[in-house]
């Protein structure tokens, strides 16, 4: 039997039957809206959280600002976790109960660890101008709120009573490494550890963040394709799920030691450029044979190539630390934070964009297509990629990346925080 074929495009304006009542237009914005939906509190606060570090970086790197720990530091930690986790509770307590057969969660029950979890990054923020034990205490009530959504989240896996729960676990899995990170690095804040504060800064981005997204992209982009490609047989058992972590762990490891000043010999490091080479070779195929090629071959498809955007992006990490990888072990300068950046600002924030444009315009009554708007944020995107690549080679400041990401960062967070705070204007609840 062939697949019902969603379209992401209505085929055409819909005349409203004489009579029929048209949906109600939007109403004011109001912040006890955010508390009807999952979605609504974690990407408001996800968007928020997003644009305020936007903000801060671009401060941080124009305006003499006093510093209590390295700006690096404090750079890597919250672009890796700072913002990253609301939207996690916005999209696993929306799609998971889903997966899992359980029935949906009030938002209001994760109000207190959402807050939690912003306090602890403000208080970060805070500190690192300031005083390191306050950057400590922040991370530790990060840690708390985090560990709080974690056994929440957990707690569905376990009542599930869905047979295969594979991806709820490995998402379970990675949770609670990140709140293990999140203690650690406020360990090792405290003690002022800063080489310490940098290898759980890389456990948190390499262990707990990548892998959840990853875990999504293998469940939901195979999905996602074959409901709006005719014939397509896109399943997410085209390639294991252990396999692509396994990949991301190594690509970690590689690139995780050499931050740390901790290079991997350089037999190791031929042996890890190989495998991750071909692991970034069959990823483009996965992407090929998910659609990537007929997304991009249709106006009307541009929500899904945005999704496959972002899973390129996964592959071009790899495929960047097998080069560099191979560099290194030839004698010749590595590529420095190109991979690191092609994961981040490439697979994260591309996917990023793209699942939660499609979870806000999808639960706010609005078509699932992309008008010009949000592909113009999504093209920006890309480019502030590439500059960001480039400025890891030295060719150019890391202004005009900085800008670039915080005019999407901003533009994404007025647009779409706009809806999560109205009600749907199709008139359903949610």
């Amino acid at each position: 039997m062939s697949r019902p074929v969603i379209p992401l495009v209505p085929s055409g304006p819909k005349a409203t039957p004489e009579g029929a009542r048209k949906p109600p237009a939007p109403g004011p914005w109001r912040w006890s809206r955010l508390l009807s939906a999952p979605h609504r509190l974690g990407f408001m606060a996800g968007a928020l959280g997003m644009a305020l570090t936007a903000l801060w970086w671009l401060a941080a790197l124009h305006l003499t600002l006093p510093w209590g720990l390295p700006s690096t530091v404090v750079h890597g930690l919250v672009f890796s976790a700072g913002f990253m986790p609301f939207f996690f509770v916005g999209f696993l307590f929306t799609a998971g109960p889903r997966w899992l057969g359980m029935g949906e969660v009030a938002a209001p029950t994760l109000l207190r660890p959402v807050l939690l979890l912003a306090l602890g990054w403000l208080l970060l923020l805070a500190g690192a101008h300031a005083e390191r034990l306050l950057a400590a205490a922040g991370l530790l009530l990060a840690a708390a709120g985090w560990g709080w959504i974690t056994a929440r989240f957990a707690a569905l896996e376990r009542a599930s009573p869905v047979p295969d729960r594979s991806h709820a676990r490995f998402i379970v899995g990675a949770a609670v490494l990140g709140t293990l990170a999140l203690l650690g690095a406020a360990a090792a804040l405290a003690a002022d550890q800063l080489q310490w504060l940098r290898l759980t800064t890389q456990l948190m981005l390499w262990g707990w963040i990548a892998p959840t997204f990853v875990i999504v992209s293998h469940r939901m982009l195979p999905f996602f394709s074959a409901a709006v490609l005719p014939g397509l047989q896109a399943q997410h058992k085209d390639m294991p799920l252990a396999a692509l972590l396994a990949l991301l762990a190594l690509a970690g490891v590689t690139e995780g030691s050499a931050w740390l000043g901790w290079p991997l010999p350089t037999p190791l490091r031929w042996v890890a450029a190989l495998v991750l080479a071909a692991g970034a070779a069959q990823l483009l195929r996965l992407a090929l044979q998910w659609g990537l090629a007929r997304s991009l071959g249709s106006p009307g498809l541009r929500l899904l190539a945005m999704l496959h955007g972002g899973f390129v992006w996964f592959g071009l990490t790899l495929a960047l630390v097998a080069l560099s990888q191979g560099l290194q072990a030839a004698g010749w300068p590595g590529l420095g934070a190109a991979p690191l950046h092609a994961l981040t600002l490439g697979y994260l924030g591309c996917t990023l964009v793209a699942m939660a444009t499609r979870v806000a315009a999808g639960h706010s009554g609005r078509p699932l297509a992309v008008d010009r708007l949000a592909w113009t944020l999504y093209l920006l995107l890309q480019a502030a990629v590439l500059l960001r690549l480039a400025a890891a080679q030295g060719w150019i400041g890391l202004s005009l990346p900085a800008l670039a990401w915080a005019l999407v960062a901003l533009s994404w967070a007025w647009r779409h925080g706009g809806w999560l705070g109205r009600p749907r204007i199709d008139g359903r609840p949610g």
